[in-house]
């Protein structure tokens, strides 16, 4: 029987070699930057080599098992209770700008529950680590939230869709009540980070509309196990991976509501 341990510890090697192949390409004149949906929507060659690296890995040693991932959508094995959620690149903005805050997200489930997650952030040598029951681990240490009391002390980080221009629903009307009550209001450009950040303490609170379950997948389990309580809304359609659908809300537990 396939164990959570076992799992997170391929998942790692993965995620290791995918952001190997991130620092070769990093700040480099061959990472081929090229768009998506619109100009904001960007991917990058190591985008599609840190792919075909986890991909080919996961169809080597699960070959029954099923795999959402951002670039090439879903793969589907209907008898398989093993779902592998990935985004190989997390932070492509900042990573196709020279900025070191991206990360590769592997999330895996089990019959539909997050039962494993590694978030690895290559340049800034971050390993976000979890297993259902198992407790979150930055680089081999347990991590906890923070104990900020109130939102007044908090340091906060959000994010925006790339449709932003032209979505009515794009985050501006939240941002701006949000921000006069907090300390700080960040915006990183990495779902995944931002959410471990919190389960680390080094945010207070997170939240973001518009994503994807290969955003929030991993680091969201990640979040649980370290005490942060997580919450998502709206509707959770994975099997439609083009789609934007999912909120996530995250806080640590000791933080009140005095906005």
């Amino acid at each position: 029987m396939t164990s959570y341990n076992s799992i997170l510890d391929d998942a790692i090697v993965m995620a290791r070699r995918a952001g190997d192949v991130q620092l070769q390409f990093f700040r480099s004149k061959e990472l081929e930057i090229t768009t998506k949906l619109n100009d904001f929507d960007v991917v990058t060659a190591a985008d599609k080599a840190s792919e075909r690296i986890i991909v080919d890995s996961i169809r080597d040693k699960y070959p029954d098992h099923s795999i959402l991932t951002e670039e090439s959508g879903f793969s589907l094995h209907s008898d398989s209770r093993w779902e592998w959620v990935i985004d190989p690149l997390d932070g492509t903005t900042n990573y196709s700008s020279g900025l070191p805050w991206f990360n590769v997200s592997i999330g895996v489930k089990c019959d539909g529950e997050a039962v494993a997650g590694v978030v690895y952030a290559p340049k800034l040598d971050e390993l976000f680590c979890a297993t259902r029951g198992g407790g979150a681990t930055l680089n081999g240490n347990l991590i906890a939230p923070s104990e900020t009391p109130t939102l007044a002390k908090a340091v906060v980080s959000t994010g925006f869709p790339y449709d932003k221009a032209t979505n009515p629903d794009n985050n501006l009307d939240n941002f701006k009540r949000v921000m006069p009550v907090v300390r700080g209001l960040r915006r990183m450009g990495s779902a995944a980070l931002d959410i471990c950040y919190v389960a680390a303490g080094f945010l207070d609170a997170y939240w973001e509309m518009n994503l994807n379950e290969w955003d929030v997948c991993a680091a969201m389990l990640i979040a649980d196990e370290a005490g942060a309580p997580a919450r998502r809304f709206r509707p959770d359609l994975t099997n439609k991976p083009l789609h934007n659908q999912l909120g996530a809300l995250l806080s640590n537990p000791h933080a009140t509501n005095d906005a």
